[in-house]
């Protein structure tokens, strides 16, 4: 049962971060100004619906994750680009798959099962014991009914189940494991020389229309794209930040009643010595583990200094016999019940009588206390103000975008009326075309749309008001419109030659490279000066060495010594030289386990990918791509 809670206790971690986030970061402002959800479905599986509510939820899950990837610099664009979107369909409707399964293959959540894992959680306890008061008060701040929470709950561990006979194999012959990582281990000397077509710039002669012919059969190499150039103005839920003011009081309030959760539990610290006997034991062993705990007791009764000699030597907790029976800081709810209740009533320097537990006899040393300690209100100010101006922030953000949807709409000829009403500038733009341009607001696919909508490029209106980010709001109006065009030949004559010059001087690198490797393999000496030699193996990295022509020294045939091969790359053709290889004499341990490992996960993946692929094969799916770009409901 504790294995079972212990492997799922990332899933509630999951569920329980996902409800922590505020719900406006999942729908944005739409939603809140609509009320209901009233779009088509995103996607349909076997009849059933996905919502776009739904897909939503989940799209600004992925995009929260690529973002703390990135560090939090990831462009908006890039994070709401098609691909993005309909990767997240394609995961929902696996998902809807894998629990149409478990439903089939009658896969339950008992509630005893899923009760014990909440009681596991620690959002839920309070000094170690798991808080109903607490499990209500998380409830109620998210907006979530206990059903509503537990049924996601049981849904994810659904899948976890319909999942786990797919996961990572549990057995690889080690013998086959112990091959690859010899063969990942064993190093090549290789050594390289590279023909770089600059060498045989100089022997390429163009005839005079190549440049021309290249130019006249490579149009869209040359060509311009359509470019705008655009006013907008922004409303943004971070520069509306400033202008909020908060009450001290409400800081204060905030602060008194979140002051006992953010309080740290009391820790202590104590050695103690183990006399381990099992509880079913017969009454003739645990008679023997008092007698023999009873003695060691007197010991360092009479003489306290000598504990630790006595832990390393006699306490059968191998943890912490080591270090003179030290088991470090711990809270109440770390250790059971019996030691804990003793642990905590003794004073520093005090040692207990004999506590019994389900794990045996113990004698408990007091080292240190570590008492309760709230965080003082000065150093928690900030954070709570900072919270509760966003909170109020949302709020006008909502109500303000209402507005300024409705203000470019109504006066769709000038941007003039929605920057007075938000007190924003009107900003300019560089030219954009329809994949962006050097302003990353205006790099969202759907405003790019809109902007390139023949109502809004034709007639001059403005866009509709589109989020481009989670609380930023951009409406826009082109100023100036650039149909495409070829450029002129005159303008990239030149460097036409100089490509086809370096394309023909590569050709020559690369046949020269050959008539060399064709000499060497017939051993003849081909007069290189080759470079040194470097270790080679599947795992180096070596500076300068280009993946191309490391890939190419591990490919190489070397059963004959020295061997020899070649490769094309982007610097010229690069002959190699292997002239040795070393075998290593023993494979670490460690080494050996991370490998297995990772071929036991690559073919895990490989049985999923093909289980649900079984899948779909008998279900009727239907993503609606249109769907997936519309963002009026949000």
């Amino acid at each position: 049962m504790f294995d079972f809670i212990d492997r799922n206790k990332r899933v509630l971690q999951l569920i329980l971060a996902l409800l922590i986030i505020p719900p406006f970061a999942f729908f944005g402002v739409d939603t809140y100004l609509r009320g209901g959800d009233s779009s088509p479905p995103v996607a349909s599986v076997n009849g059933l619906h996905i919502a776009q509510h739904e897909f939503n939820l989940e799209l600004r899950e992925r995009q929260e994750v690529l973002q703390n990837m990135a560090g939090g610099k990831a462009d908006a664009a890039m994070l709401d680009n098609p691909e993005v979107r309909l990767s997240v369909a394609e995961s929902l409707v696996n998902r809807t798959l894998l629990l149409q399964h478990a439903s089939r293959a009658r896969l339950t959540v008992p509630d005893q099962q899923l009760q014990t894992i909440l009681s596991q959680a620690p959002q839920f306890q309070e000094d170690g014991k798991f808080s109903k008061d607490r499990y209500e008060q998380f409830l109620r701040a998210r907006g979530r009914t206990e059903v509503a929470f537990e049924t996601d709950i049981r849904r994810d561990l659904m899948l976890q189940q319909a999942y786990d006979p797919y996961g990572p194999a549990n057995f690889l012959p080690r013998t086959v494991v112990q091959r690859l990582a010899r063969l990942t281990e064993t190093q090549r000397e290789a050594s390289i020389v590279t023909l770089a077509p600059e060498r045989f710039e100089s022997k390429v002669t163009l005839e005079p229309d190549a440049a021309k012919k290249f130019y006249d059969s490579h149009p869209d190499e040359f060509r311009i794209p359509e470019q705008v150039r655009v006013e907008y103005v922004v409303l943004s839920l971070d520069a509306m930040l400033p202008a909020v003011t908060v009450n001290p009081e409400d800081v204060k309030r905030v602060y008194d009643d979140q002051v006992r959760r953010m309080t740290l539990q009391e820790t202590r610290q104590a050695s103690h010595i183990l006399v381990a006997v099992d509880a079913q034991a017969p009454a003739a062993d645990k008679q023997a583990a008092r007698a023999k705990a009873a003695d060691l007791l007197k010991q360092v009764q009479a003489k306290p200094a000598i504990f630790a000699d006595l832990a390393k030597a006699h306490s059968q907790d191998p943890g912490s016999a080591v270090n003179g029976g030290d088991l470090g800081l711990f809270k109440r709810g770390d250790m059971t019940k019996p030691f804990a209740d003793a642990a905590f009533g003794m004073k520093v320097g005090e040692i207990s009588g004999l506590v019994e537990s389900e794990f045996g006899i113990h004698i408990i040393r007091l080292t240190a206390i570590n008492p309760a300690k709230a965080p003082a209100f000065e150093a928690q100010r900030a954070q709570i103000e900072n919270e509760l101006k966003r909170n109020a922030a949302r709020k006008d953000f909502a109500a303000k975008a209402d507005q300024f949807n409705e203000i470019v709409f109504t006066q769709p000829d000038s941007l003039k009326p929605a920057a007075e009403l938000i007190k924003a500038p009107i900003e300019k733009s560089g030219f954009v075309s329809r994949a962006g341009g050097d302003t990353p607001l205006l790099g969202n696919p759907k405003l790019l749309q809109a902007i390139f909508s023949e109502d809004v490029l034709k007639n001059k209106r403005n866009t509709e008001a589109v989020e481009v980010a989670p609380g930023v709001l951009v409406a826009a109006r082109v100023l100036e419109h650039k149909p495409a065009a070829l450029r002129p030949f005159e303008d990239v004559q030149s460097a036409v030659a100089v490509r086809l010059t370096r394309q023909r001087a590569a050709q020559l690198a690369a046949q020269e490279g050959r008539a060399m490797l064709e000499s060497l393999r017939q051993g003849k000496d081909a007069q290189l000066q080759w470079g040194g030699p470097q270790m080679i193996s599947f795992t180096s990295q070596i500076k300068g060495l280009s993946e191309d022509v490391k890939k190419q020294i591990l490919r190489v045939d070397v059963s004959k010594l020295p061997a020899y091969s070649g490769v094309e790359t982007p610097a010229g053709y690069t002959l190699i030289r292997i002239t040795r290889t070393v075998e290593p004499e023993k494979i670490d341990v460690e080494k050996e386990k991370g490998l297995a490992q990772m071929l036991a996960q690559a073919q895990g993946q490989e049985q999923n990918a093909a289980f649900l692929a079984s899948l779909k094969q008998n279900a009727k799916i239907n993503i609606r791509k249109d769907q997936l770009n519309d963002r009026k409901d949000r």
